[in-house]
């Protein structure tokens, strides 16, 4: 079967894009690029080119670009060209010269995917050509209209072997199952309809075809990682392994399928394990104690929140820890309150959450001041009793205030969690024998939005014990069995 045919099968198969579709196809004018030109063509798509010259090879870089430029008159199309400054970008952002093209590049693509930026970038190369003397092509603006509003997908012209390059710097690298699938076929709008062919096929196909390309004199150079794999690793291991480099292909379709079923057990696991409320994520210690294999499904659950792989390890003990440990990321904390661990990020925490230890006997926050203390309720009953010559006890209920909770310490479990009001929070009000939501407590007290949104909670165990200034939990009111008395002030 011809390249050609394989290549429209190929998109068929993987439904990469349509007849209809209107494609940007990423340019460099090597032999890979200038075969996806042609193919495209001989397939009858319509597509754009865009070049990207990173400036990094002087006159050869130039070449290039001028090479590019006669491509798209060759074939009639529209050419978007822009120039980078990618030393320098590289410097100033403190990563290697590869990443900072990728990152160029692919950041110029997605300007080329807006209309806006679109129309402004063919202008502003236009007004550039035409300063530096440059002859632009009829062709540059003249399917503009057209392409601005059609164009669907960006094309690049990754082939087989950049893929199996791919994946044994990723191996090397450590990045995991998802790593090892290799360069995906479509990712969004970013389609590489070329991975299906070998390098020796895209050069066989340019010489039946009378292509002409230019070559990256760069690409002789091992100082760059990935030709480092392609000139020296790979030749080596083939001597070992003739075959290498159609097992590592078959590796990827495998490691692909493997991702899929990876990804439908890690979310079979997170739907039992994780319980949103408003930002956090609360996590039972107990369940996640029993999963298996526990430090996988620790990985993927804290992954997205900043953390990293070696964090891991770190919360594996997390789990076995008293209340009131955390670790952080950069973003978030994770911390063990009791029987769950709360994932939250540090923004809201410092502003919204206060976590109160044992130890605490004072706590600022937006209201105010908060002082604890723990006092011996038994022994002032008895000090009453004394005083007043008689059996009584103190009047329980005169006890509290707004501004003071007097609460049963033993029905108490540490960390407090101080933090706003949220809808749904609900609570027995002192008196009551049912619970009352706060918004319809606060209702009750004729309270205003203002006061409303200024309102904080004392939790113990997931439990109100105190609506801050307002009324506390009938639950862990004081009573004649009370032997210790958790005393919160506010001032």
């Amino acid at each position: 079967m011809t390249l050609l045919k394989r290549f429209i099968n190929n998109n068929q198969e993987q439904k990469l894009f349509q007849k209809k579709d209107h494609l940007l196809l990423a340019v460099s004018g090597g032999v890979d690029s200038v075969v996806l030109c042609e193919l495209c063509k001989q397939a009858g798509y319509h597509f754009t080119i865009a070049h990207c010259n990173f400036q990094l090879r002087g006159e050869e870089s130039e070449r290039d670009e001028m090479f590019v430029r006669e491509l798209a008159i060759k074939y009639d199309v529209t050419i978007f060209v822009k120039k980078f400054n990618t030393e320098e970008y590289a410097a100033q952002n403190k990563i290697s010269i590869q990443v900072a093209a990728r990152k160029l590049r692919y950041n110029w693509f997605d300007e080329l995917m807006s209309n806006e930026q679109s129309a402004m970038s063919n202008e502003q190369s236009a007004m550039s050509n035409e300063q530096s003397g440059t002859k632009h092509p009829t062709s540059y603006i003249k399917h503009r209209t057209s392409y601005i509003h059609h164009t669907s997908y960006i094309l690049t012209a990754h082939h087989a072997n950049d893929n199996i390059e791919t994946l044994l710097m990723n191996f090397f690298k450590g990045t995991g199952i998802k790593g090892l699938q290799g360069i995906l076929p479509k990712q969004g709008k970013i389609i590489r309809p070329l991975l299906f062919a070998k390098k020796e096929e895209l050069l066989q196909f340019a010489k039946e075809n009378q292509l002409s390309f230019v070559e990256d004199s760069s690409n002789s150079s091992d100082k760059y990682t990935r030709n480092y794999f392609r000139n020296q690793l790979i030749p080596a291991l083939q001597k070992v392994f003739p075959q290498v480099e159609e097992n590592l292909l078959q590796n990827i379709d495998r490691y692909r399928e493997i991702e899929i079923l990876y990804q439908q057990s890690i979310l079979l696991h997170q739907q039992k394990l994780l319980e949103e409320k408003g930002n956090e994520i609360h996590i039972p210690v107990l369940k996640l104690l029993k999963a298996e294999p526990l430090k996988t499904i620790i990985y993927e659950i804290i992954k997205d929140y900043g953390f990293t792989a070696r964090q891991t390890d770190e919360v594996a003990p997390l789990l076995k820890s008293e209340s009131g440990k955390y670790i952080s990321s950069a973003t978030h904390k994770i911390i063990k309150n009791r029987n769950w661990l709360i994932i939250a990020p540090i923004n809201t925490l410092e502003a919204n959450h206060i976590l109160i230890n044992e130890n605490d006997k004072k706590i600022d926050f937006e209201l105010g001041t908060l002082k604890l203390r723990i006092k011996n309720y038994e022994l002032r009953i008895k000090q009453y009793q004394d005083s007043n010559t008689g059996p009584q006890t103190p009047d329980i209920k005169h006890q509290t205030s707004n501004d003071t909770a007097m609460l049963d310490a033993d029905t108490i479990t540490f960390p407090l969690l101080l933090r706003k009001w949220k809808q749904g929070d609900y609570f027995y009000p002192l008196g009551m024998r049912h619970k009352k939501k706060l918004s319809k407590f606060f209702i009750d007290q004729k309270m205003s939005m203002t006061d409303k949104e200024k309102a904080w909670v004392i939790e113990s165990n997931k439990k109100i014990i105190w609506v801050v200034g307002k009324r506390i939990d009938d639950r862990f009111k004081i009573t004649p069995k009370t032997k210790n008395i958790l005393e919160i002030t506010l001032s």
